[in-house]
């Protein structure tokens, strides 16, 4: 198995000289398509994708269009992903393309499609960087280091591929519908491919929903149809860490809300929408 990614190392696509032997969430089969491994297995059913690396991917394509777009450089401010449809466990197309074109203000749109209809839409805005350390401040507490707590086998609650993967290091023990926690994973994204801190960081933000989780999930059903994750700063290092407090209405709703965190302190905020529903026969 191949080290984790380095963050921040720059973003580019190398097809040659790739070792047989890397293991990774995907394997680039072009420009566009990928194929997902047994390692991006779902939780919620296991002939699926899970969404967390899937969205990750999705980022590393955004950050591929930004590193290629002409005129001055924009980050990352905010992305907004829909979940269209069934995540089937198959090969993925991912497009970019600029709705919204700006030198200090863009907007992207990625599509994934899975046997040629569209499961995912993403929008991306950026923004231009500007020095404002000195007004920089405000936000939440930085968390304890990811070294100083233990790993939680979360898989003996969430079956699946990706699941398997994880390193998790919650900060306390795990409380229904509260968990503040620190993911990462010794996978590539991509197998034998650099991707950008961004991508790296967005490949473990969909783990929220099931690390804070309120009811059993062989009781009850709560997958989320979307993910917004807004930044105020962009992320660095080699963990992705979650403040994560997940809320159940009574008409079948619920909201996933989280504060994100990397290993120099918070970067922003996600919301994912929950649909509540009992499993079948329950």
């Amino acid at each position: 198995m191949c080290a984790a990614p380095a963050r921040g190392a720059g973003v580019r696509w190398e097809q040659e000289n790739h070792p047989l032997n890397t293991a990774g969430y995907y394997e680039r089969i072009d420009e566009h398509r990928y194929k997902p491994t047994p390692h991006a297995g779902g939780a919620w059913s296991l002939d699926e994708q899970h969404f967390s690396p899937l969205g990750g991917l999705v980022a590393h394509a955004l950050e591929l269009h930004v590193a290629a777009r002409p005129g001055p450089p924009l980050v990352v401010s905010r992305i907004s992903y829909d979940i269209l449809g069934r995540l089937a466990l198959d090969e993925c197309e991912v497009r970019v393309e600029t709705v919204r074109p700006g030198r200090t203000i863009e907007l992207l749109e990625a599509t994934v499609r899975i046997a040629g209809r569209a499961v995912v839409r993403a929008r991306a805005w950026l923004l231009a960087p500007v020095d404002t350390s000195a007004v920089a401040g405000g936000g939440d507490a930085r968390l304890a280091p990811p070294e100083s707590v233990e790993r939680w086998p979360v898989a003996e609650l969430w079956p699946g591929g990706y699941i398997a993967s994880l390193d998790v290091r919650p900060l306390a023990p795990p409380e229904p519908g509260r968990t503040t926690a620190w993911i990462s994973s010794p996978l590539d994204l991509v197998a034998g491919e650099r991707i950008g801190a961004l991508a790296s960081f967005c490949t473990y933000l969909d783990t929220a929903n099931g690390i804070a989780v309120r009811e059993s999930p062989t009781e009850w059903m709560f997958p989320n149809v979307d993910l917004t994750l807004h930044l105020h700063r962009q992320p660095v290092g080699d963990w992705t860490g979650l403040d994560t407090t997940v809320v159940f209405g009574a008409g079948g709703q619920g909201l996933t809300s989280t504060v994100l965190h990397d290993v120099e302190g918070p970067v922003g905020r996600m919301e994912q929408i929950l649909t509540v529903r009992p499993q079948p026969g329950r």
